[in-house]
């Protein structure tokens, strides 16, 4: 079977930390900072692999019940990434695949649709009746997911699609 792709190039989440653990970890040369549950790097030992990842081209398998599959990029992919409240992800979609309905509450995201064709949307809140905010996007679409709102995303397609978001 041949794989249409389609790419959420790129779905930033801009995580917003209500609260951030910091501590200093004083050693005998320096003192380390730990912030997220992750030890930050002193600044003048840092490299461009802290700020690199390499695999997105990479189909994940969509061979399970919700038929998709969410490769994820964040701090722990790109220590350059703590304390700058951005990750990325990729996710492929098989024939009718979803991302089921869930909520980012400390996150909005961006999705970017490279090929296919997926219906996309979120649910407002109480104060404003839970209106529903759906779109069907194609190549080159773009649909914000705000901050705490309930969303989802389907692959309305006959074909396989890749793409990244969260």
């Amino acid at each position: 079977m041949r794989f249409s792709k389609s790419l959420v190039l790129i779905t930033l989440s801009a995580l917003v930390h209500f609260k951030t653990s910091a501590w200093p970890l004083v050693t005998s040369k320096m003192v380390v900072i730990f912030v997220n549950g992750k030890f930050c790097k002193y600044p003048k030992q840092a490299k461009a692999k802290d700020f690199f990842y390499s695999g997105l081209n990479q189909a994940g398998t969509t061979n399970n019940r919700v038929k998709s599959n969410v490769t994820t990029v964040n701090v722990d992919q790109i220590p350059g990434l703590n304390t700058l409240g951005i990750s990325l992800v990729r996710i492929d979609y098989a024939p009718y695949g979803q991302n089921p309905p869930h909520t980012h509450p400390r996150a909005t995201e961006i999705l970017v649709l490279v090929e296919g064709t997926l219906y996309v949307g979120f649910v407002s809140s109480n104060q404003d009746n839970n209106r529903l905010f759906a779109k069907v996007l194609n190549p080159g679409d773009v649909f914000v997911f705000p901050i705490g709102m309930i969303y989802f995303q389907v692959n309305i397609g006959k074909t396989p699609q890749w793409p990244l978001l969260d």
